[in-house]
C-alpha cells in the first residue's frame, strides 16, 4: 500500500477506519504464515502418533 493511498483512504473514511483496513492488509499474510505453521505442526503431530 502506498503512502498516497493510506493518505486518500484516511481522508475519505476516517482515521480509525483507516488504520483499521491497513492493519488488515498487514496482518492478512501473517495469518497465513501461521496457518501454515499450524498445518505443518498438525502433520508432524500426527505421523509421530502412527
Amino acid at each position: 500500500m502506498q503512502y498516497n493511498e493510506i493518505v486518500n483512504l484516511v481522508g475519505n473514511m476516517g482515521f480509525p477506519i483507516g488504520i483499521t483496513i491497513y492493519v488488515l492488509i498487514r496482518l492478512e499474510s501473517k495469518m497465513d504464515k501461521l496457518n501454515e505453521s499450524i498445518n505443518k505442526l498438525t502433520n508432524v503431530i500426527d505421523y509421530n502418533k502412527e
